[in-house]
């Protein structure tokens, strides 16, 4: 099974490189007089970053033709919607004060405006793929007490600032002068020129690196040393972990296998107590194992599909990057690479489920590839199909068209879907047996009474405690990036952390199992999933602190799209550590009581 699982990997992250570099087949070499393509894409609320709408909602200058640019899946699924302006910029070619056009507001279009001003929207357009912003106008208020009375203007003129080596474009700063502003305050008609001039210069900057502008925010030095600050506390985190295990195992283990290991009976002439007691009942298979089994083939996936979409990012900034063909924002670049892995890794979450399920005995392959198939898509496709339908209530370009929607179901249904029954089909024909190391006995274990602290949840909330410290400070400019206008790029720093996430919940999940093993309860295979998982949960708590402490976003729209994601996000967190935590739990368990004599 290695070929054909190294073979998957290799075929996913060269189909999601292809996606990467697709995105830069626009840039052209130009020619002086040569029109170098400007896309007109959206305008929205700056603190609202899922709420934006099509640039031509607003009652901007229209062109005499609307053409709009055909959009990959990536683009549509990120929200763009480009469409060719009407400011004219040739290739080396000056203009000053040039007229867009000449128009008179009606009631409703100066409403529409006082709005969207009052509400901070930004505009948002593409030059030779290159992304500029600009805010649509300004609000007045200083020195008035009476929000009543506050001046409302839009900006009628705009400076295209464009800089150029040899035949290529390098950069292009959008600048607007506040001089040049409309008063919108009033339900008036207003008579308003948009008028807009271009300046040509020269610069020494090779095209390889007209990007770096786009990553220098993140590479900062004074951010550079809070992310690894983050890391060495990770280190430390994991130090301490190690230390303390390390002490149990020399002090307590190390001394009870060697004593049990001396004897030719398990149960010689000693009283059996703590962990050494459960021999029996240790390896007694957990209620619900389908679902159990499902669980930990989504949540295989889930990693399969982290690890794939970090070394598929880090190849991209190191290869792609060089090239100068890399494009750090994002384009919907990541929405396409992420939907075509997690379609293919369906396979890995097929085989993973109907294995382990086939281990424990199970006869009923297909409920539980079908569940596998289900648990987090089902909910995932749920929360999709309200938000979109709040999307499109308000007029959105996050609301995805009906085609789009359609080639996201023919994707499922013709690739996950066949994937995933190729992975469980796979699973059944390579059956391998759970080898327990200790003979199950027939009648279960009482389990002693525990104390109120060792109860599922308590056990939960103090395991997710140390693996979310770990990325405590990483999540800010995640948040920040996935939910603001940040552009977040380090991602050697981010997989880093991801391995630090990852080593920080096996060391948790052993401790954990130790414990509850220690006070002889052996039903450790489902509390083992849910501490792992319970990082998750702290996720989507840290969600509500951001929101609230940390952001500006408001509006039922925004909130409904960020909780919806934040909380599928979450559950595929939760999966995706459960699986962690059970089977670094599982090998503990294996090589804890196959160092004993078993009946």
């Amino acid at each position: 099974m290695e070929k054909p699982v190294v073979i998957l990997i290799f075929t996913t992250v060269i189909m999601s490189l292809e996606c990467l570099v697709q995105s830069d087949a626009s840039t052209h070499r130009y020619k002086g007089g040569d029109e170098v393509p400007l896309y007109a894409n959206k305008v929205g609320p700056f603190f609202n970053p899922s709420e934006t709408y099509a640039y031509f909602e607003l009652p901007f200058c229209r062109p005499d033709k609307l053409e709009k640019k055909n959009e990959s899946l990536g683009e549509v699924l990120n929200g763009d919607r480009l469409t060719f302006a009407p400011y004219k910029l040739e290739f080396l070619v000056d203009k000053d004060a040039k007229v867009t056009c000449k128009k008179r507001l009606t009631k409703e279009e100066v409403a529409q405006f006082r709005t969207a001003v009052a509400l901070d929207y930004f505009v948002q357009m593409y030059f030779d793929d290159l992304p500029i912003w600009a805010f649509l106008g300004k609000v007045e208020k200083e020195r008035i007490d009476d929000p009543n009375e506050y001046k409302y203007h839009i900006f009628t003129f705009y400076q295209f600032d464009i800089y150029y080596n040899k035949d290529r474009v390098i950069e292009i700063n959008l600048r607007t002068d506040p001089s040049f502003a409309t008063d919108v305050t009033n339900d008036e008609e207003v008579d308003v020129e948009f008028r807009y001039t271009v300046v040509w210069k020269e610069t020494n900057i090779p095209f390889e690196k007209r990007m770096d502008k786009y990553t220098m925010s993140s590479s900062l030095p004074h951010h550079l040393q809070i992310h690894w600050f983050s890391i060495l506390n990770s280190c430390v985190t994991i130090f301490i972990l190690v230390s303390c295990l390390g002490t149990v195992y020399l002090r307590v283990l190390r001394r009870d296998i060697y004593t049990l290991a001396q004897d030719e009976e398990f149960s010689g002439n000693q009283e059996e107590t703590g962990w050494k007691s459960l021999h029996g009942d240790v390896f007694r298979y957990p209620k619900f194992k389908y679902l159990l089994s499902s669980a930990l083939g989504c949540g295989t996936q889930m990693l399969a599909v982290s690890v794939i979409s970090e070394i598929i990012l880090m190849v991209a900034i190191l290869s792609l990057g060089v090239l100068g063909v890399f494009q750090p924002y994002d384009r919907g670049v990541l929405p396409t690479a992420l939907v075509i892995i997690y379609a293919i890794t369906s396979a890995v979450a097929g085989f993973s489920a109907v294995s382990f399920y086939h281990q424990l005995e199970g006869s009923n392959w297909l409920r539980v590839l079908l569940l596998t198939g289900g648990i987090f898509s089902c909910p995932l496709l749920l929360t999709f199909f309200f938000l979109n339908t709040v999307a499109l209530n308000y007029g959105s370009t996050a609301a995805l068209p009906l085609d789009t929607i359609v080639v996201i179901l023919l994707l499922w249904v013709l690739l996950a879907l066949p994937s995933l029954l190729l992975g469980g089909v796979s699973g059944k024909r390579i059956r391998s047996e759970f080898q327990a190391p200790c003979h199950t006995t027939k009648c279960p274990r009482e389990v002693p009474p525990q104390h109120w602290y060792r109860g599922v949840i308590t056990q939960m909330a103090l395991a997710g405690v140390l693996p979310f410290a770990v990325i405590y400070i990483e999540l800010y400019y995640i948040f920040a990036s996935v939910w603001g206008h940040r552009i977040y790029t380090i991602y050697s720093i981010l997989f880093v952390v991801f391995i630090l996430l990852l080593i920080t919940t096996v060391l948790v999940s052993v401790a954990m199992t130790y414990f509850q093993l220690a006070r002889e309860d052996h039903q450790w295979w489902w509390r083992s999933y849910l501490c792992g998982g319970s990082t998750g949960l702290y996720l989507f708590g840290y969600s509500f602190y951001y929101y609230f402490e940390r952001s500006d976003m408001n509006g039922v729209m925004q909130t409904s799209f960020f909780f919806g994601y934040m909380a599928c996000i979450s559950y595929g967190v939760f999966l995706m550590l459960g699986t962690v935590s059970f089977h670094a739990s599982l090998l503990f368990v294996r090589l804890l009581y196959g160092c004993i004599k078993g009946e």
